[in-house]
């Protein structure tokens, strides 16, 4: 009879925690959170009182938001800075500590905005709050395993493919529902995203040994091969395209009239540009074997 991991799990009301919950039914699940959850607390202010736990599942975090004040970019480090510092006090005043920690994070860290088979040893160049924090976080949490002698896995991951996606995926579907979604010069780049059904499946292997390791589909799809399997699937017409010198006029007139624009040559150039991320050191350690999105993903469970 499989013996259940006592497992300590924060962000179970976001989009990969829903997930998450879903898959870890069998085992023995104590959520943290501020409010419908086994432990109510909010880790951005408060140290939370834990039980015994063999596995911690650190998911929750700030992201999805472009901040426009100094009070937004302070949540994010309020959020996914102080909530884990506040999440190792609590798990160091506990019984007893963990066997495990999984983090997840975010390629986020490298602050690029383009480049190919990228791997994790790459530095870690973020500038904007989101990644800053993450970084921190990472930290943190290495420092905590090393000194508590706890095996520390760090999951950094690209787009989450999935039911009722968030950010970008959600904004694309939407835009394609609605008619106003168009690829920019062909919507060619390609960019790293996995099922967050298959990171799921990661998260126990991956505890066993620990590491950081990046987590994607293996194909890296292109907006154009993303956009139109979502329209086939909606039975909408394929997304037109804006071609590269409109687009460039449009980014120019962008750059004129400043931060405000919803357009710019620099979002032009982010668009267009190739971003993905090497998985093969998971693939080498764990098995890592998940499904390519464009042939398992289902857009009618997401409306």
């Amino acid at each position: 009879m499989k013996m259940k991991i006592k497992t300590i799990f924060t962000g179970s009301s976001g989009f990969l925690g829903k997930v998450i919950s879903n898959k870890f039914y069998l085992e023995e699940l104590i959520t943290i959170g501020r409010n419908l959850t086994t432990i109510n607390c909010d880790l951005s202010k408060q140290i939370p009182h834990l039980p015994d736990s063999e596995l911690i599942i650190h998911a929750a975090g700030k992201a999805h938001m472009v901040p426009k004040t100094e009070q937004e970019k302070q949540e994010f480090f309020n959020v996914n800075v102080k909530g884990t510092e506040n999440l190792l006090k609590g798990l160091k005043q506990a019984p007893s500590l963990p066997k495990s920690f999984v983090f997840i994070s975010s390629v986020a860290v490298y602050g690029l905005d383009s480049g190919k088979n990228i791997s994790e040893e790459h530095p870690l160049n973020a500038n904007d709050p989101y990644g800053l924090s993450k970084i921190q976080a990472e930290s943190i949490v290495q420092e905590w395993c090393t000194k508590n002698n706890v095996i520390c896995t760090i999951l950094r991951l690209p787009l989450l493919v999935g039911e009722n996606p968030p950010g970008n995926l959600g904004a694309m579907i939407k835009g394609i529902i609605k008619g106003y979604y168009f690829n920019i010069a062909g919507g060619l780049a390609k960019k790293s995203m996995v099922m967050a059904e298959d990171v799921v499946q990661a998260i126990l292997p991956a505890s066993k040994i620990g590491g950081i390791y990046h987590l994607t589909d293996g194909y890296h799809p292109s907006f154009k091969e993303l956009s139109f399997h979502i329209a086939n699937q909606l039975q909408k017409k394929k997304p037109k395209n804006i071609p590269t010198f409109i687009a460039i006029f449009l980014g120019q007139i962008g750059d004129l009239l400043g931060k405000k624009a919803p357009f710019s040559t620099y979002k032009l150039s982010k668009i267009t540009s190739d971003l993905t991320f090497d998985d093969s050191k998971a693939r080498n350690a764990f098995g890592w074997s998940p499904n390519k999105v464009l042939a398992v993903f289902e857009i009618n469970g997401s409306l």
